[in-house]
């Protein structure tokens, strides 16, 4: 008699934040001879077009405000609880990971209550809400950052940091030595969070890169995104400063974009801190102003305590301030070397690995 394939259901909600790291544990726990099962929401199906599972739950949820809002999100999730149960008896659920947003919360309230093992993932240094509520009852707390804000005392004294999961592409990154320019050589600049709304840094950057002294401006490579409603201005600034420069709404193929990258100018959304991390990246942050619990800020606290990043509130972002921060950075090699290697010592390139090493201990 063959021994049963182990079923993990990985419960995630319907951002790109939530959903590339259930698909790397996917991906692993797969490799490793596990079934694996998806729980999201519709939003979250535009990510999973290459979710490695065998079999899709759509649990009802919602969240809401008010009293109105927060009841029908109540019986929401309590539907969602019911479709979870049946389903876990139907598929034989073994162990249920959580990744936070509220499309997650119906799958390990069906767990927790049908005493199955659980699991919980927070990709950011301060705990979301749906992370928050279950904490205390699932039966292993994983964290990306060695910093878990909003968690009880007893929350961190249990949880364990396991980095991000990144895809295979940027992972391997890690492997390749970072170069700094040379003397009179490129200095290859990448600018991103453009087509997720960051107009502050479509704005801003081409300003201050363009302001830098001209024995650096006229060395600078620029890859940036951009809101489509600023692309023919930002792409101006540039051809008037003589700076070569490439701008576009989005770059799909980021992982070659980051291995020719002298420095990262961005957001500090979690993938994007790890990501830096493991790609061994000098970079200047702008934490999201607007970021439940000012998450992006304790994120980035991770690299610039570190030394790989300098970080630069968006209340305090002109084109003077990023222009200084640059112009330090960019006039002086060592400096992005230095830089450079401290990020690779916070990177936890196998996060993957670690994370399910603890799905299949929970198990």
């Amino acid at each position: 008699m063959t021994a049963k394939t182990k079923v993990c259901v990985v419960a995630a909600g319907g951002t790109g934040g939530h959903m590339f790291p259930a698909e790397a544990l996917a991906r692993e726990l797969s490799a490793r001879g596990w079934r694996v099962v998806l729980a999201t929401d519709r939003r979250g199906e535009q990510y999973a077009h290459a979710f490695p599972a065998e079999e899709r739950l759509a649990l009802d949820a919602a969240t809401g405000s008010g009293p109105i809002g927060l009841l029908k999100a109540g019986v929401a999730i309590l539907k969602g609880v019911g479709q979870a149960k049946a389903a876990f008896d139907r598929i034989g659920a073994d162990v249920v990971v959580g990744f936070g947003g509220y499309p997650s919360a119906p799958a390990l309230v069906a767990a927790v209550a049908t005493r199955r093992p659980t699991l919980i993932h927070e990709q950011n240094a301060v705990l979301g809400r749906t992370n928050r509520f279950l904490a205390s009852s699932v039966g292993t707390v994983a964290s990306a950052f060695p910093t878990l804000g909003r968690a009880s005392d007893k929350v961190k004294a249990r949880a364990k940091v396991v980095g991000n999961p990144v895809r295979p592409d940027i992972r391997a990154l890690f492997d390749r030595a970072y170069a700094a320019p040379s003397a009179d050589g490129p200095i290859h600049v990448l600018v991103t969070g453009g087509s997720q709304g960051a107009r502050i840094l479509s704005e801003t950057a081409p300003r201050a890169l363009a302001a830098l002294p001209e024995a650096i401006r006229d060395r600078l490579k620029v890859q940036q995104q951009s809101r489509p409603e600023t692309l023919e201005s930002a792409r101006q600034i540039y051809l008037d400063a003589g700076i070569e420069a490439e701008v576009a709404p989005f770059f799909r193929d980021m992982a070659e974009r980051l291995s020719k990258a002298h420095l990262v100018i961005g957001r500090a959304g979690a993938s994007t801190c790890s990501e830096l991390a493991v790609a061994a990246l000098p970079s200047v942050l702008i934490p999201l102003k607007i970021a439940m619990d000012d998450h992006q800020t304790l994120n980035a606290r991770a690299l610039s305590d570190a030394g790989a990043a300098r970080v630069i509130a968006e209340d305090d972002l002109t084109v003077e301030s990023l222009t200084a921060a640059l112009e330090e950075m960019l006039a002086d090699p060592a400096t992005l070397a230095a830089m450079s290697a401290a990020a690779r010592s916070v990177a936890i390139p196998d996060a993957a690995q670690r994370l399910a090493d603890l799905v299949e201990a929970a198990s």
